[in-house]
This record gives structure tokens, sequence and C-alpha cells, in this order.
């Protein structure tokens, strides 16, 4: 019998009448190369239950091993969690499988155990017989937050680093840079940050709204500030992968130091950062001048982030602006590149060589397949499914999200009281029945299939209660996604997911986020007003 309440559901569940009492005498007996987890569970659970865990071994103790037999049979990342009348046993597979075991006994220990104080001081806690085998589907369950159209301070970031290791997620894509803000303190070039960090105000809703927020909007992190947020990531097994878009979306650095764009065919002195949503013509020029600029700017970026891949964007660069200007058209000839497909593919071949060389690599948006490939480069599927089954079968490896499925800016209603309704309507339900690899691809295909990953680009989202209510809680759907062994979706018991939601909305509530309620948004959460995105012919739930 699998236990109704853990999410991601485990691969294996078996709950034998019988509890457990962790009480004041509760120890804990960390083994060798435990101790990260230990020190977790005593700063966690101590918090919620009071209770002080003190070294020890004896009757009822909490014991945390990491064994070569249970990483052959489960991974690195896997575990066993066992409860019985002998106390608790979490045996992992390696130290990052050992803490999403101490992630589960959280979860065991009920709701409360989410709270940052005891409700009763001096209660003791009641665990029940419980054995769990369990392992992740994916090496990549990701989230993707975008801070650059809306900055979100250093805490916010940490605080979601803690709720994507509570669900069991281990890579935050972090995208720093884009037309409306440069979110990354590079010493050589401080301009960025000084000029390019900050906008004079901002649309309020879609881009077709008519409306402003002229409060001056920006922000970005230090160099400390990011190793402090890397850090505090790898304390929980996350893997922070940093993305500087190249060649379009740079508006925001081109306003720094304008002679990064095709100042032959734009006024690139008159750019400012941009204040508005959408698809942006001023894109940088090639030249080996911004090549330099952009390596300097990579330098500094991996110092901070020791991630093997780097993101650099590619998606999304208009041609137009290539295509007027005399400089881009010559060098086009110069390179024999084609046209102007070409001129974007030698860009990322580029930086796909000169990371290659540093022992790193560089990751993508499908687009980056356009005027072929770079020989190392991995895709993130976008636009669909195609651009990823297209790499993975030329043996390219693929993070799979795909805009229609899994991100989490689009509206999770049709009802007129959806908060800034943009897109595709995808609920709860439509999230945990989302499938990362394709019906029909190959066998050998399937094995480039890194993962998968949700994403949460924040044009509409102006603070942290709005990221809450678009992100839960469908990024409880996506985690059990990424990580249980589900069958097909027409065969998947989503229904029992929903079942199993009950208790999880109460362990949300105890962390704190404003989710958006299975019976809709509370009247705080509307937008009366602001316009969204619906998706002119498309179906009537878009």
């Amino acid at each position: 019998m699998t236990e109704p309440d853990l999410i991601p559901v485990p691969l294996t569940a078996d709950h034998p009448e019988g509890t457990l009492t962790l009480d004041a005498r509760t120890a804990l007996d960390a083994g060798p190369g435990t101790e990260g987890t230990a020190r977790w569970l005593r700063a966690v659970l101590g918090a919620a239950t009071g209770l002080s865990l003190p070294d020890g071994t004896g009757p009822g103790a909490i014991r945390l091993r990491t064994s070569p037999g249970t990483e052959e049979e489960y991974g690195p990342e896997g575990y066993r969690l066992t409860v019985d009348g002998d106390g608790v046993l979490i045996d992992g597979g390696g130290p990052a499988g050992l803490f999403w075991g101490a992630q589960t006994l959280r979860q065991l220990l009920g709701p409360d155990a989410y709270r940052r104080a005891p409700l009763r001081p001096g209660a003791d806690w009641e665990l029940p017989y419980t054995t769990v085998t369990d392992r992740p589907r994916f090496g990549w369950r990701g989230l993707l937050l975008d801070v650059s159209r809306h900055f979100m301070p250093k805490e916010d970031v940490l605080r979601y680093l803690d709720l994507m290791a509570a669900h069991k997620l281990n890579v935050f894509h972090f995208h720093l840079t884009d037309d409306q803000g440069w979110r990354v303190q590079i010493r050589r070039y401080p301009k960025l940050t000084e000029d390019g960090a900050w906008r004079a105000r901002s649309k309020w809703g879609h881009r077709a709204s008519p409306l402003w927020d002229d409060t001056p909007h920006g922000g970005y992190y230090t160099q400390d500030d990011l190793r402090e947020i890397v850090a505090y990531a790898a304390d929980r097994h996350i893997t922070v992968v940093p993305e500087i878009d190249i060649p379009g979306h740079s508006q925001a650095a081109i306003a720094a130091y304008p002679w990064l764009g095709n100042t032959d065919a734009v006024d690139t002195g008159a750019l400012t950062v941009w204040d508005t949503w959408g698809v942006n013509p001023n894109v940088l020029a090639p030249t080996e001048e911004v090549l330099r600029f952009y390596e300097h700017v990579l330098e500094e970026v991996l110092e901070i982030f020791p991630s093997t891949f780097v993101h650099v964007g590619g998606d999304e660069c208009p041609k137009d602006q290539w295509k007027a200007s005399p400089a881009a058209q010559a060098r086009i000839q110069e390179l024999g590149v084609g046209d102007e497909d070409g001129l974007q593919s030698w860009f990322i071949r580029h930086f796909d060589r000169w990371l290659a060389d540093r022992g790193r690599r560089l990751i993508g948006w499908d687009e980056i397949l356009e005027g072929g490939l770079a020989d190392g480069a991995a895709v993130s599927s976008w636009r669909g499914y195609g651009g990823g089954i297209a790499a993975a079968e030329a043996g390219h490896d693929v993070v799979m999200c795909p805009e229609q499925q899994v991100y989490l800016d689009h509206r999770q209603d049709g009802g007129e009281d959806e908060p800034v309704p943009i897109g595709f309507v995808r609920t709860l339900a439509d999230v945990h029945r989302f499938e990362p690899v394709p019906p029909g691809l190959s066998e050998e295909a399937a094995r480039h299939v890194l993962g998968t990953q949700a994403n949460v680009w924040t044009e509409v989202m102006e603070n942290r209660g709005r990221v809450d209510y678009q992100v839960f809680p469908r990024l409880v759907a996506f985690a059990e996604v990424a990580w249980s062994a589900l069958p097909a979706p027409d065969a998947r018991d989503t229904e029992g997911f929903l079942r199993r939601m009950e208790t999880h909305y109460r362990r949300l509530d105890a962390l704190g986020v404003a989710y958006r309620p299975p019976t809709g948004p509370t009247p705080w959460q509307r937008r009366p007003g602001l316009l969204g995105r619906p998706i002119e012919g498309a179906p009537p739930n878009v």
C-alpha cells in the first residue's frame, strides 16, 4: 500500500501497524559522509519539533547512513527509509539520496513539521512504521526562475531553493539577464548593473495592456550574493545553472554598453532598459569585440557557478537588424555562414567551443538548432516537443520543458477571476498528466532526455505572492512527474494525486506559500482589469 500523502509518490512503500515516538531522548546517529543531512535535520526538524536531536545511538535513534549496496540498487539519489520499533534508518545511495530520504521523513511527521517553531512545545511526535524505497526517474528535475523581468530579492531566491528541496527538485535554472534587466554583478563591466539593472517603469499586465506601473524597478545580485545562493543550493543537492542571454534578449546590456548593438542599423545610444514585454528587435552585433565582451562576462560567471552546464539562451533572436546592417552582412560573407540563421549559429558554436575548453557544457533554447547545432550543445525544448525530438534523435542531450505543458506563467483556469490570464489553460491535473518523454522517441534517443523542467517567466509576476500563485500547487504535480516512475498519462492516477494534495496543501500552508486554492483565487489574488494573453484561433480552453 502506498502512503496516501507522500509526494512525490515513492517507488515502493509499506506501512505496517505501529508508530515510533520521537521525544527529548531521541538521538541522531550520523554515519560518515552524512553530516550535511544531519545539520539540515537538526536545523529544520529541530525548529519545528523543539527536539534537540543530540548525537547518540541506541533504541529509537534516527540513524543516517550511505551504503554502496543502496547506490548499486537505487543510484546516488536513491534511498531506503525504515521506521520501526528500533528507530529510524535512512540509507542513501549517496549524500543526495540520503537528503531526499530525510525529506520523506519530514513528510511522515505531518504538516506541522514544516513550521519554524513548535506549536506544542515539549510534545512528543509520532512516526508511522514505514518502509520506503525510492529513486528518481530523471537526473534533471528543474525549475527556471526568471528574475530579469521582475527582480526577486536574495531571501526570496533562498526560500525557493527550500521549496524545491521539499519537492526533490535538483536543478535551479537562474535566468539572470534579459531585455528588462541585468541581474549579475560583473566587475569588469560595472555599467551592466549600474545602468542595465534598472528600468524607469514597467508594463502593467500583458504587453497589449494600456496600463503602466511608473515605479522604477530593478536590482541585482552581487557576486557574493550569488556565491551564497550557490552554496545554499549545494547544501540541498541543487545545482544552479546560470543563464546569460546571447545573442537576443540583450537590450539591457546594449543600453549599458551601446557598442554591443548594431550601431549601423539603429541608434543604440538612445536605448534604455526595456520597460515592456515580448520579443525585442535589439540584438548583439556579430563582432569580435562582442565575443570578447561576453567571454569576459562568462569568465566571471564561471568563477561563481561550478555547474557543468551554462545556459546561453539563443532564443527569440529577430534577424531584422542583421539584415539591415552592412557590417552584419559583410560578416556573413567573411565567415561563410550563408545567412542570418548561420550567424546566430556562429554565435552559439563559438561559445560552445569556448565553454568546452573550460570543462563546461553549453545548453540553449531549441532555436539553437537553427543554422546547425553546435557539437557539444544540449537543448532546452520549449516550443513543444519538436526541437527536443530532433536534438535527441541527432544524439544531443535534451531537457524537456514544452511551453504548452509546463510554463507556469500560463493560467491555471479559464475563469474570469484568474489574475492576468496568460496563454494556455493548464490545470493542476493537466500538469500531473504531462509526460516528458514523447511517445515514439527511439530507445537510443530517449536516453538523451536528461529530464524535465518547469519554467516561470515573471512578466506579470511583480512580487513573491504572484510567483507563489502561479507556481503552486502546479509545481507539486510537476515534481511528481519528474521524480516518480508514473505510468503513461492515460493510466496515471491523477485522482489519487489530487487526494494526496489535500494533505499537501496543509504543508504548503505551514511553509507560507500563497498558492492558488483549489476553489479559485481569493479576492486579494485577483487582478481585475489587467489584460492577459488569450491565444487567437486556439481551442476554447486557451
